[in-house]
């Protein structure tokens, strides 16, 4: 066969698509064990973050120590007990991001009801419990839900008393760069600390992200966030999402439960 032959020329473009097909194969394989390694370290480090608890300077995984996950039956709002989510799914490897794609572990929202404009939502979900001085401080609840162009992934603070937030930060989202982007901004994120949640003690979601500031004379301000600038669209999907993750469809009846449980442990 003649090297400048059509037939060389595509044998040994063959024989190089072979070669380097295979050569990304295996290194996707091989890799595959540490890129599940740092997605479970990257969500770690946004938990801490949302929480206020990270630190650069703290390895993740000793600043997580202080944080203890659980599984959550999103329906009934208890915990998933044992190593098995209904005897099928393995606990510490259970992605929920998938499971809100698959109709067997998803239920459909109905449209009147799907503020974050998600369509469908997992049947269970992680919670994380922030422990200090071994009793519980905060919960940090995964929230996602869409923004302009993309499907915002991010986690939610509360403070033990369940209304109050702690921190909010977003992992993973493609609003644009300088205005829907700013939802990365440590500034607009720092204003969501302190702010009440419900318009009442287990009551329903009433936090606001304003199209413009919040006025400081305003009888609201306790549930009211600066909006962002020429991102109209994000911050209402941002508000949105929020308030579908802290009411009814989301994480509705487990937060409900644990203040009934909170109250009774006080005497209440």
């Amino acid at each position: 066969m003649q090297r400048d032959s059509v037939l060389g020329t595509f044998t040994v473009a063959l024989v190089l698509c072979v070669a380097c097909s295979l050569l990304v194969s295996g290194a996707a394989v091989g890799l595959k064990s540490i890129q599940t390694e740092n997605r479970l370290l990257d969500k770690k480090k946004n938990v801490l973050l949302a929480a206020g608890l990270y630190d650069p300077s703290t390895p993740v995984e000793k600043a997580f120590g202080a944080v203890e996950a659980r599984v959550v039956n999103l329906e009934t709002g208890e915990y998933v007990d044992g190593d098995k989510i209904e005897n099928t799914l393995d606990v510490t490897t259970y992605d929920q991001v998938k499971a809100a794609k698959d109709p067997k572990w998803s239920v459909a929202i109905p449209g009147g009801e799907d503020l974050g404009g998600i369509k469908r939502r997992e049947r269970y979900s992680f919670v994380y419990l922030v422990k200090k001085d071994g009793a519980l401080d905060q919960i940090v609840v995964p929230i996602n839900g869409k923004g302009l162009w993309s499907t915002l992934y991010g986690f939610l603070a509360l403070h033990k008393d369940l209304q109050t937030i702690r921190g909010i930060t977003f992992y993973e989202h493609k609003e644009t760069p300088g205005l829907g982007g700013e939802v990365d901004n440590p500034k607009w994120k720092a204003q969501w600390v302190g702010k009440r949640l419900f318009d009442e003690p287990a009551g329903k979601p009433v936090i606001q992200v304003l199209k413009g500031s919040v006025d400081p004379t305003s009888p609201n301000i306790d549930h009211q966030v600066d909006g962002l600038a020429g991102a109209t669209i994000t911050a209402r999907g941002v508000e949105n999402l929020v308030r579908y993750w802290l009411g009814d469809g989301g994480f509705g009846n487990y937060l409900e439960k644990r203040l009934q449980k909170r109250k009774a442990s006080d005497g209440q």
